[in-house]
């Protein structure tokens, strides 16, 4: 109870108490008073005349236990009796030494405590949360360095670009320049593993350790050394927004579970402090663990392992079921991708294919581009694609600013012995060069020529040889695989699979403005900035005629906005014949008006036949016609009738060819198969359909998919049916229908 609202009888009972105990020395009356659980909200009462309180009555006579037992409560120092007297001066008064030193330290605690909650609080009024203060990491690091005593530093930061402003704050600071009094490691999973090895050297007698890290150092690292410990409370952190379709890395608060950990580093091995570098109401707000792994991350791989552990179940329902079920938008996100790639039917049935990609341990899309590997005799390339997305990327973080540059350069000339213009056959040209150089003992030198990280090229090494016995065991190689990776020296059929493993993430790269960097363009719209680290963030333009395909991995909301990270230049060709969908259209509209005929009422329906039935005649008849080529309903090509007809037809016997590989995985491919294949094969290497254009300004769609005709029998080549509503464009799709379905003319 305040004293606002005490009733007037226990008032009374409380002047009374406080009478007897002063008078009589009787305090067990005025200690139930405000002991007890409802009196406790007493102990800053003053008597209604004379205005003592009852640590003024404890601290006059003496009574060091009670004095603390209200100071604990909260009980007020600075409160005055009617005579101006305080409870340090009824102590001090009476000649109570001790508790007059007890009630001086709180006063001097409290001061100090209000000083710097005003301080805090002004600190906090200044800065951005959200953002790390690397001037203040700086100055407690001095603080920490000239006042304690010896121990290695740990300063847990967010990512790659605080570790960095962090280090050349450091490094250029006068008091730790010396590098014989200081040394600073970087730690990060995407440093060379010679500089990670360093945080856990000891430095020489006299010399500080400072590790600047990530969390890996939460849980995976252990710095024996470490007394002291910098928490900025944030972390990079890997999300997934399920309504925009893109990954998400970007600073976050950590967990309370985190910053238990974090602090567990002080001292690991011997006393240590943690200095946590926010404040206790950010603390408390902080969520109890990091949110599940289920809801942050693309569902693909889940919902086939679903799928696969019962077919009959729909997908959604069963997910819906788990302790932490994923929202609707990611399962919808995950389903569609499976029915893209041909894994899963629109009805979300399980299909041939669905059944093999999903018993292989890589991503349903990367399982897919190993097929089509195998049946292109591309698989050495594919196996590396596919270990290196599985696991990381093989190129390293430089620790130092002068690095950056012959970093870049390195996985430039990397890319160019693969064709150039890409980051994944970087990666492909990476492998092959360190596999080269370690049958010579010089895998060391390469990896550190080429700023490659030699600890993940050995996994990379040691996953492809489980995925191959993998493929072996399922049938799709036999003991003898050589022929198997023949053309994957190919640059046109190498493209051809990346598409593969890529598709459906593919965009357009437009031309840069008033000095602008190239931007891309995404068949969402979405408008997307290429990683400084790319090769292709320095693309030229002028070696292209159009607008650049571009096939890429993901997109990656950071801090600084959506960003590609990992992409390649490809052709139209590859994507022409692995996209689900090609719609046909007039390459003019204006050259098929006169195909209108005036339509009665009565006539509706028969007109509207015999105007698809003019513009199907007119489009195809002959092959020399220019037609567009819509891919996906939103990647508009030129191409000639020809053309066209001849790759639908080695789309229809691809999707042939894969239906037969996944249901006869250990039989040789039907003569008519395997020689479509090889055409397809030979087409990819030369480019030979150079007629295709690169794609052209955006179309408007309305009109194209309206205008889209029937291409019949040419010249001997498959007859394929387009209808003008775009649902009905199935039989133009390699995926858009029953795979155990696909008919070959």
């Amino acid at each position: 109870m305040e004293d606002s609202i005490l009733t007037e009888e226990y008032r009374v009972a409380l002047d009374e108490a406080i009478d007897l105990a002063l008078s009589n020395d009787e305090f067990d009356p005025l200690l139930d008073l405000i002991s007890s659980e409802g009196g406790r909200k007493n102990f800053n009462y003053q008597h209604s005349i004379t205005g003592v309180t009852p640590l003024m009555v404890f601290a006059g006579k003496g009574r060091v236990g009670d004095i603390c037992m209200l100071l604990s409560f909260g009980a007020d120092c600075r409160l005055q009796a009617s005579d101006g007297n305080t409870a340090l001066d009824w102590a001090e008064g009476f000649d109570h030494v001790e508790a007059a030193e007890i009630i001086k330290k709180h006063n001097e605690k409290t001061i100090s405590h209000t000083e710097k909650e005003t301080l805090l609080n002004k600190y906090l009024s200044s800065v951005d949360p959200e953002l790390i203060d690397h001037v203040l990491i700086e100055q407690l690091l001095r603080r920490i360095c000239a006042e304690s005593k010896d121990g290695a530093i740990l300063v847990f930061l967010p990512g790659w670009d605080d570790i960095n402003k962090t280090r050349e704050r450091l490094q250029s600071s006068p008091f730790f320049k010396d590098e014989s009094k200081f040394v600073i490691i970087s730690l990060h999973s995407m440093i060379p593993s010679v500089e990670q090895k360093k945080v856990f050297g000891l430095p020489p007698p006299g010399c500080r350790k400072i590790v600047l890290s990530t969390n890996i150092a939460e849980t995976s690292v252990t710095i024996e050394d470490v007394v002291y410990v910098i928490d900025s409370g944030r972390m990079k952190e890997k999300s997934y927004d399920p309504y925009n379709n893109v990954s998400t890395l970007q600073s976050s608060w950590i967990s309370k579970a985190s910053a238990k950990q974090r602090e567990g580093r002080a001292g690991r091995c011997q006393p240590g402090i943690c200095y946590h570098l926010y404040s206790k109401d950010r603390s408390a707000s902080l969520p109890d663990f990091q949110v599940p792994e289920i809801k942050r991350i693309p569902l693909e791989e889940l919902c086939l392992q679903v799928k696969l552990l019962d077919p009959s179940c729909r997908i959604e329902h069963f997910l819906q079921k788990t302790l932490d079920p994923p929202v609707h938008e990611t399962i919808h996100n995950g389903i569609t991708v499976l029915q893209e790639i041909g894994a899963l039917t629109l009805e979300e049935n399980l299909t041939e294919l669905g059944k093999r990609v999903g018993s292989l341990p890589v991503h349903p899309l990367k399982s897919k581009m190993l097929l089509i590997a195998i049946l292109l005799n591309c698989l050495d390339p594919a196996l590396t694609l596919a270990c290196a997305a599985d696991y990381r990327d093989p190129f390293t973080l430089p620790t130092q600013p002068d690095e950056k540059k012959r970093a870049i350069d390195a996985k430039s000339e990397l890319a160019s012995l693969s064709g150039g213009l890409s980051d994944q056959l970087a990666v492909i040209a990476a492998f092959e060069g360190w596999k080269i150089a370690k049958g010579k003992d010089e895998g060391s030198q390469f990896c550190s020529r080429y700023c490659i990280s030699s600890s993940t090229m050995r996994m990379i090494s040691r996953m492809r040889k489980q995925l191959e016995t993998e493929l072996r065991r399922s049938g799709f190689l036999p003991e003898a695989a050589s022929n198997c990776s023949v053309n994957a020296q190919d640059p046109g059929i190498l493209h051809a699979v990346l598409v593969a493993g890529l598709y459906p993430m593919v965009g357009r790269l437009l031309r840069p403005k008033n000095g602008m960097k190239p931007i891309v363009e995404t068949s969402s719209g979405d408008k997307v900035r290429l990683h400084p680290r790319s090769t292709l963030f320095k693309l030229l333009f002028k070696k292209f005629s159009g607008q650049p395909l571009i096939m890429f991995d993901e997109i990656t909301r950071g801090d600084r906005g959506l960003h590609i990270r990992k992409c390649s230049v490809v052709g139209p060709l590859p994507l022409l014949l692995l996209a689900m969908e090609i719609v046909v259209a007039p390459a003019n509209e204006k050259d098929y008006e006169d195909t209108y005929v005036n339509d009665s009422n009565e006539d509706k329906i028969e007109s509207h036949d015999k105007l698809i039935a003019l513009r199907e005649e007119k489009i195809m008849s002959s092959p020399d016609n220019a037609v567009k080529v819509i891919v996906d309903r939103w990647l508009p090509f030129e191409s000639m009738a020809l053309d066209v007809a001849h790759i639908y037809c080695l789309r229809e016997r691809l999707s042939a060819a894969i239906l037969y590989k996944v249901t006869h995985p250990r039989k040789v491919l039907p003569e008519h198969l395997g020689a479509s294949l090889k055409a397809m094969s030979c087409i990819l290497s030369k480019d030979g359909m150079s007629e295709i254009s690169l794609p052209l300004e955006p179309v408007d769609l309305s009109s194209t998919m309206i205008s889209a005709a029937n291409i019949g029998q040419l010249n001997g080549t498959t007859k394929m049916e387009l209808n003008e509503n775009p649902e009905h464009h199935k039989s133009l799709t390699n995926n858009g229908k029953d795979e155990n379905s696909v008919s070959i003319s």
